[in-house]
């Protein structure tokens, strides 16, 4: 079934507003019989005349009059899109949809939106967050948000930029007997119980991995859905968690020591297709102001 156009909306509402075709058509810049023909089409589309040709006036139908209010309503609802459009990729309002996983979220993200939020107030942030980059990857393809943010996505078509490597630190109690410096070989805490991760969270894989790799599969004496409980439970002794440096708040009790060799993570920002302006200024203030790894957990580790 064929659908009145917006154009062919515009061209009735003119011609009723000039009271002739003739003027019309000089008001649109178009030729009167290619209004006339416009005009033409919407009259089969709907069924029936919307106009009465008068010798010098034209009149509106019973079935024009019908019409007219929801041509002029259709018109200003495109012009209020526009609108919106304009200002969204002038960064004046507007919403941005980002993506992201838990500990991205609660570590990476917070000052960036805060830096976005101060340069621009009219545009609002609505959060989607995953549990697993794999999930965060599907929701993405999907169309669920604009920018995705979390590790490099494998065999992704679009966009990717990086915006740091981040650190994990191990999370001891302040009082914890064991001996050393900063640096910590996972292979020493073999016998102990975990805080984990529970399963479907990415970080889950990730400490049984690194783990593997030092020759021990962690026992859990806990796990936890949320990153940010992981660091708060092994500083109260219920054994040593594996976190992202990022999630460290400024004043935190618990010991922290860098795994050798070293477990890191590659964040970055990705897009579907072509960013618009609104999506790509988001992705410069990522760049610039993401926490990938915060100061002062770079100070207790005695990074460079």
């Amino acid at each position: 079934m064929l659908m009145a156009s917006l154009r062919q909306f515009e061209y009735l509402v003119a011609v009723v507003d000039e009271g002739s075709f003739t003027r019309a058509a000089e008001r649109l810049h178009v030729t009167q019989p290619a209004l006339s023909h416009q005009i033409r089409a919407l009259e089969r589309t709907l069924g029936g005349p919307l106009l009465e040709r008068l010798p010098r006036a034209v009149r509106l139908t019973p079935m024009g009059r019908a019409m007219l209010p929801h041509a002029r309503a259709a018109l200003a609802d495109a012009e209020r899109a526009r609108v919106s459009a304009r200002r969204a990729s002038g960064l004046e309002r507007g919403e941005l949809q980002l993506a992201t996983v838990y500990s991205v979220s609660l570590g990476v993200l917070p000052a960036a939106l805060r830096t976005w939020r101060r340069e621009h107030p009219g545009v609002h942030i609505r959060l989607f967050e995953h549990r697993h980059a794999d999930e965060l990857l599907a929701a993405m393809a999907a169309g669920q948000a604009d920018v995705a943010v979390g590790p490099p996505p494998p065999g992704w078509d679009g966009p990717v930029r990086t915006l740091g490597v981040e650190e994990f630190v191990v999370v001891l109690p302040e009082d914890d007997p064991l001996e050393g410096s900063v640096n910590i070989e996972l292979g020493t805490l073999a016998d102990r119980s975990w805080v984990h991760y529970s399963p479907g969270n990415g970080l889950a894989e990730l400490v049984d991995r690194v783990c593997a790799a030092a020759g021990f599969q962690p026992s859990a004496a806990v796990r936890t859905e949320q990153t940010a409980a992981a660091p708060t439970l092994a500083a109260a002794g219920l054994g040593p968690a594996l976190v992202p440096a990022n999630v460290i708040p400024p004043r935190f009790d618990g010991r922290l020591l860098r795994p050798d060799p070293p477990v890191r993570r590659t964040l970055t920002a990705y897009t579907r297709g072509r960013p618009d302006p609104l999506t790509t200024a988001f992705v410069d203030v990522l760049a610039r102001r993401a926490t990938v790894l915060p100061e002062h957990v770079r100070r207790r580790l005695r990074l460079d």
